[in-house]
């Protein structure tokens, strides 16, 4: 069996013989006036007319005088008929043109535009019978077939490009993921929000317990952190006037790749002015069936096992309670000694920058992963979340609603605190926990602290991430993006093939 370079080596000489017969093998201009689907869709409308179709070669089959070649764009596949007497026998060959004769000089993975009447052959297959052949691009590395397959893990997250070509399921899957953006900015913009953008990198960064990256912008000359929030920049919005903003994009947090979390991932967060907590629960409510809907048209999934239909009543579930009822832990009076000890018997990890707060959380999670819900949960501890208004019944917990759905917390929200000295008083306790090597407790930000003593309206805030996607389309999170950061390494074959560039 021939190696990856034996076989690149073979169609880097083909590209070399076209070179010689005056082919441009990577022209500018493409004249495609269908896609492949329209052929086999419209097939009644298009038959006998002449038609322009380009995408990448998936098999050839030369018989003689006669070849048949079937090619993929984005929409399908589609056959190319091609006999002898038909296809051009005097190609412009500066123009990209090939002759019936030059396809000898194509390989599985090239880019080619054919141009001709679309027909059904005598074995009824719906094609295109070319007369005018061109080369968009040569492949110069063979693609596997779908039916070879492309399932070795490694090699999927790295080449990602040729996952999406192979796995049709890979291919959907990230236009799955583009509909559920679609339908979050929709459902926002129908609701009278509006998006503006706020900066990624900043001066102090906040609005999550997470460890943030660092980097120096040469013209300040100041070090600057990658946001892990949207939250803090949304709610100076708010005090500015804005009634209803969101934004969505990437957020950045220096911790360890899990089945659920990635240190790059998108996410969206609102804030909407003069609602509350109980406003937001009702109106995500609707949004997750809303984007549930459009992204995968349906509101019943089955995730490893768990069953759910978003259309059920959502039932509400009380923090403290279910701590209690897990583990006989009062979270309103307990001892770091008595978390950690549950935290050990129930074989959780214990560090030693582990507090309270942390601990009960870790607690908590060990209780979620075995929902199934839909549920919100309800009535947070305040040391819990230091961004959470109060809740006036209770000043032991505060005004916060977290979905919970197939055992992972696809969320967040909360009646907004908008007290400053409130506010300074929990950075003041974060800033303590931080200093005491807690690095994902929260930074204090007093410029935040200075706009709330300007004034901010009650409001009510949520934010998720793509998080909701990969649950619902039953993935991990490296396999739920595109692109995952993985350790630079490059293969062998790339290193013989270029023996003079420094890699």
């Amino acid at each position: 069996m021939a190696t990856l370079q034996e076989l690149r080596d073979e169609r880097v000489r083909k590209l070399q013989d076209l070179t010689v017969l005056g082919v441009q093998a990577y022209p500018a201009i493409s004249n495609r006036t269908n896609m492949s689907q329209d052929v086999i869709d419209n097939y009644d409308e298009l038959a006998g007319k002449t038609v322009t179709i380009a995408g990448r070669i998936t098999s050839i089959r030369k018989f003689g005088k006669l070849a048949f070649i079937v090619l993929k764009d984005a929409s399908g596949q589609v056959q190319l008929f091609l006999k002898d007497g038909t296809v051009n026998d005097s190609p412009n060959y500066a123009d990209s043109e090939l002759g019936l004769k030059d396809i000898s000089l194509l390989d599985n993975g090239d880019f080619i535009e054919a141009t001709g009447a679309v027909i059904t052959t005598k074995t009824g297959e719906k094609s295109v019978e070319a007369t005018d052949l061109r080369i968009l691009a040569k492949s110069l590395r063979p693609m596997p077939s779908e039916q070879e397959g492309f399932s070795n893990k490694e090699e999927r997250l790295r080449r990602r490009y040729v996952d999406t070509n192979v796995n049709k399921d890979v291919y959907s899957r990230y236009i799955r993921r583009s509909k559920f953006w679609q339908a979050t900015r929709d459902y926002l913009l129908k609701n009278n929000f509006i998006e503006i953008n706020v900066p990624v990198l900043e001066h102090t960064t906040g609005g999550a317990d997470a460890n943030p990256f660092v980097t120096h912008m040469d013209a300040l000359d100041q070090d600057f952190y990658l946001r892990i929030s949207h939250e803090l920049p949304l709610k100076r919005l708010v005090g500015g006037g804005y009634e209803k903003v969101f934004d969505i994009g990437p957020r950045f947090r220096n911790e360890n790749y899990t089945e659920e979390h990635l240190p790059e991932h998108v996410a969206m967060e609102w804030y909407w002015a003069y609602a509350n907590w109980q406003d937001g629960m009702k109106f995500m409510t609707e949004m997750f069936r809303y984007v549930a809907q459009e992204t995968f048209g349906t509101l019943e999934f089955n995730i490893h096992g768990k069953r759910f239909n978003l259309a059920d009543t959502w039932q509400e579930l009380d923090y403290a309670t279910a701590i209690k009822d897990a583990y006989s832990i009062d979270v309103f009076n307990c001892t770091i000694e008595q978390v950690a000890e549950a935290l050990k018997v129930n074989k959780l990890e214990v560090e030693r920058t582990d507090s309270i707060a942390r601990g009960i959380d870790k607690l908590w999670k060990n209780i979620r992963k075995d929902m199934v819900g839909p549920v919100w949960l309800v009535n947070t501890p305040k040391f819990i979340s230091p961004l959470a208004k109060g809740n006036p019944q209770n000043p032991n917990v505060v005004q916060r609603f977290q979905p919970i759905i197939g055992g992972s917390e696809l969320g967040n929200g909360f009646s907004e605190l908008n007290d400053p000295t409130d506010q300074l008083n929990r950075f003041v306790e974060q800033q303590k926990m931080r200093d005491s090597g807690d690095a994902e407790a929260m930074m204090l930000d007093i410029d935040y602290i200075e706009m709330l003593e300007y004034g901010m309206p009650p409001a009510c805030g949520w934010g998720y991430s793509e998080r909701v996607f990969w649950l619902l389309e039953g993935v991990s999170a490296r396999e739920g993006v595109p692109f995952v950061h993985m350790r630079s390494e490059i293969d062998d074959t790339t290193r013989a093939i270029y023996p003079n560039i420094k890699l």
